[in-house]
């Protein structure tokens, strides 16, 4: 149920490696642990804390946070709030006091009233997100400390398609925030219905023909069936149930939500795409033989993914409570008719047109040529009613010739790739 799950950090101290995370044949290729070459809008930011050009200001309340926030380019209105105690500041977390969730393209944060740390997430284009803490308490130069056990604990595993990743869980907790069960059914990602998702959050939004678990917990001794998804599934006002006044905003948007829902495991899918390509490829002692198959196979699946074919259904009108649909729909690209793949649908679908806008994302732009090779052609072939077979074959021809002109409008790769 929590995108950040850190374990705790005892101070500003190196973190012992011990043995490679991603295994030593791995990390000889992709050098996820190395920290000199990283790029990742973290490290891009403490570079320029280091050389004077940027500041972090420390405030009453919430500490570094607002600054952070602001230095990362991370709407306020991404807020999000998860009470169940599974992250590494458990101890503060609670239904009245619960943890606070930003983001943007390639940055994550969590926050949490009275917590010793802000966590944050930094996407590198190369290698995936890097997980980093940061003191919450005043210095003269303040810095962000890599932290790699997470991902023993959380972020390495079938949840994050078994690469340092990202994920949202769907947990049912006691009235004091204690895990209790797990919806088991339930997927990170935008599979999921949303009857099945946000247990252990606050949500804030109306659904006119759907329900959540959100805003609930289990009664002391009932079973997971004693939940009652009706009350909590249309909550527009968070304070009756917590302190929205410790916040930065008094929302926990159901858009904001359902987009956090889809990219967190898109990014672990580019990050798949990007590892299996540079292993096929690179790995000491691989058949070359098997290269096209590993790569057609992450190809694939980020395909599937990022043009939607496995999204469940809405079943009527999702409203948001604060701006983050209009803030998120307004970055645009946009083509001649004015038509954005951030276009919000919330009738059927979580989007207008069926194609994730993370294909802008330094992440994607950063994919290997080979995987791109792969990508491109048969993106080309879907849009243009060539590849019928499986899920591909539900896409309407109004969505295939309208994200096809969107995409050649707006990424110039796209257009420009080579033919098979």
């Amino acid at each position: 149920m929590v995108v950040l799950s850190f374990l705790p950090s005892p101070g500003l101290t190196a973190v012992p490696v011990g043995e490679t995370i991603l295994g030593p044949a791995e990390e000889s290729v992709l050098r996820y642990e190395d920290s000199a070459d990283l790029n990742d809008p973290v490290a891009r930011l403490q570079r320029r804390l280091q050389k004077g050009q940027a500041r972090l200001s420390y405030t009453n309340g919430h500490g570094y946070l607002p600054s952070l926030l602001q230095q990362l380019g991370i709407s306020v209105t991404s807020q999000t709030l998860v009470f169940s105690k599974t992250s590494s500041q458990a101890a503060h977390t609670s239904p009245r006091t619960p943890r606070a969730l930003y983001f943007n393209d390639q940055s994550y944060v969590g926050w949490v009233p009275g917590g010793e740390t802000i966590d944050v997430v930094g996407v590198d284009s190369r290698k995936g997100p890097i997980f980093y803490t940061l003191e919450q308490r005043p210095e003269a130069s303040p810095h962000f400390v890599r932290r790699n056990e997470c991902l023993s604990q959380c972020h390495l595993g079938p949840k994050t398609q078994n690469v340092p990743g990202l994920f949202v869980r769907s947990i049912l907790t006691t009235a004091e925030g204690r895990p209790r069960d797990e919806v088991r059914d339930f997927v990170s990602g935008h599979g999921s219905p949303l009857e099945r998702r946000w247990a252990g959050w606050f949500v804030t939004g109306t659904h006119s023909g759907d329900q959540h678990l959100g805003n609930a917990w289990l009664p002391a001794g009932r079973p997971a069936s004693a939940v009652d998804l009706r009350p909590g599934s249309n909550v527009t006002d968070l304070r009756p149930l917590t302190e929205t006044p410790l916040y930065l905003s008094p929302h926990s948007d159901t858009v904001a939500l359902m987009v956090l829902d889809h990219s967190v495991r898109l990014q672990n899918l580019l990050t798949q795409a990007t590892y299996e390509t540079r292993l096929a490829q690179e790995l000491p002692g691989g058949s070359p033989g098997d290269a096209p198959t590993r790569i057609a196979r992450a190809g694939d699946a980020l395909l599937t993914y990022l043009l939607f074919r496995d999204e469940a259904p809405l079943h009527g009108a999702v409203t948001g409570t604060s701006d983050f649909a209009r803030d998120f729909a307004l970055r645009g690209p946009r083509d001649h008719q004015g038509r954005s793949l951030r276009e919000f649908d919330l009738q059927r679908r979580l989007f207008r047109y069926p194609c994730s806008y993370l294909i802008y994302s330094p992440a994607f732009d950063a994919l290997p040529g080979a995987m791109k090779s792969y990508l491109y052609p048969k993106l080309r072939r879907i849009l243009r009613g060539q590849e019928s077979s499986g899920l591909f074959g539900s896409l309407t021809a109004a969505d295939r010739t309208a994200v096809e002109e969107i995409l050649r409008a707006t990424k110039p790769e796209f257009r420009d790739w080579p033919a098979e």
